[in-house]
This record gives C-alpha cells, structure tokens and sequence, in this order.
C-alpha cells in the first residue's frame, strides 16, 4: 500500500498542514492539465477543432447536457462549478494511472472535502430558495399519514449519510483498483505466472481507464441530483 502514502517533497520529516507533499504536487499538476485542455487547447475557437478543442467541447457538452437534464434550466447558474468539479475528479482519476503517479481522488481526505463542498452547498442552497419549505424534502406526503414520521426519521438519516456515501464510493473504487493492480505486479517474478499476470494487469488497467471515467460521471451526477432536492424539495 506504499503508493497510497502521503510523502513530503523535501526531506522526511513528519508531514504537517502546511508541509509540500506529493498530494500537493499532483494537484498543481491536475491543474496544469485542466488549463492546458481548457485554456490552452481552445484559444484558438476554430470553427473546425482540432483533437483537443474537440475533447474540451465534447466534456462541456456531457456535464451541461446533465446539468440542464437532471437539475433543470434554474440548475444552470450552478453548472461552472459542477463543471470544475468533474473535471479535476476526472482528471484526478485518470492521471492517477500513470506510472509513478500518486491518485488524490484514493485518500478519502480529499474526497471527503469534496463531498462536504456539495453537501453545505446544496443545503444552504435549498435554505436560502425556499426557506422551511427546504424541510419538505423529509417529509414525505404521498405516504399514509402514521408511516410519515418514520419515514421522516429515515430520509434525514439517509441526508446526512450522503457525504459519507459520496466520499467512500469514490475513493473506495479508485483505491480498490490500484491495489488490484499492484497484486497481479506482484506476480509476475513468478516465471510459471508472468503471462498470466501481465494479462491480469492489462485487464485490470483497461477497466481500471473505464472505472475512472464512471467514478467521476457518477459523483457529478449525485451532485445534481442533490442539487434537484436542494432547488425543488416538493417533487
């Protein structure tokens, strides 16, 4: 699991708050791919993109599409930062499969920051839009009326367990893959196996590209679903 640990980049002293890490390196590097796809890559807005320009739009069409088809046209005003959300997830996830790379998105203390982002945000959000008609969203109306107080019990649990359940799926998936990979590694010094686990690693690298790219739809797509709740609670 050492590809897991938190190192600082200068020395080997004891890691604190402020302490250069390699987490803090590799996010100044998701950064710097983000400015370089989005920035950097359609400066030139040709009518006719090239490959670059093409990926840039094809990834602001899908989180726009999803935004606009699961919060609603009122959810737009949000989608910059469900927009920036995705992409440093995804980039994240996908730069993480490089050989000697560190993933963010596995330490549940970064997903766990994220997930926090979207739970005050879409809460604060339903406050502010509709007030204590926000605390409809637990009480379910369309249920018997001796049933509703239960049920009203077991939708606030379940609220307050989305953050927990958007942080852990997230870097669960993302740890559980990588350390898949680094036990089929492990054996291909076995000569009677190497084949065999080359196979294995290749497999699991393939599906491991796929899983990065699901991981990151699926968080953002939670995103705007608690969004939905947070914009209108009644439906």
């Amino acid at each position: 699991m050492d590809q897991f640990i938190v190192k600082p980049l200068f020395g080997d002293g004891p890691v604190q708050w402020y302490t250069p890490t390699n987490v803090t390196l590799w996010m100044g590097i998701i950064l710097l791919a983000i400015i370089a796809l989005f920035v950097m890559g359609t400066r030139g807005r040709a009518i006719v993109p090239n490959r670059v320009q093409s990926i840039a739009e094809l990834g602001y069409g899908m989180v726009h599409k999803m935004v606009g088809d699961v919060v609603g046209k009122d959810g737009l005003k949000y989608f910059p930062y469900i927009m920036c959300l995705f992409l440093f997830i995804v980039f994240a996830n996908m730069l993480g499969l490089l050989p000697k790379a560190f993933t963010v998105t596995s330490h549940i203390a970064v997903t766990a920051v994220l997930a926090l982002a979207v739970f005050i945000s879409v809460t604060v959000i339903g406050f502010v839009k509709n007030g204590t008609h926000f605390l409809g969203l637990f009480w379910v109306t369309s249920a018997p009326l001796v049933l509703r107080p239960v049920l009203a019990v077991i939708e606030v649990i379940s609220y307050f367990v989305r953050p927990v359940s958007h942080s852990i799926r997230l870097a669960g998936n993302m740890m559980a893959g990588h350390a898949v990979i680094k036990v089929f590694a492990g054996f291909a010094a076995l000569a009677l196996v190497s084949p065999v686990s080359i196979l294995a690693v290749t497999a699991m690298y393939g599906l491991e590209v796929l899983v990065a790219f699901i991981q990151a739809y699926v968080f953002t797509i939670l995103t705007c679903v608690y969004l939905k709740d947070a914009l209108h609670p009644g439906h």
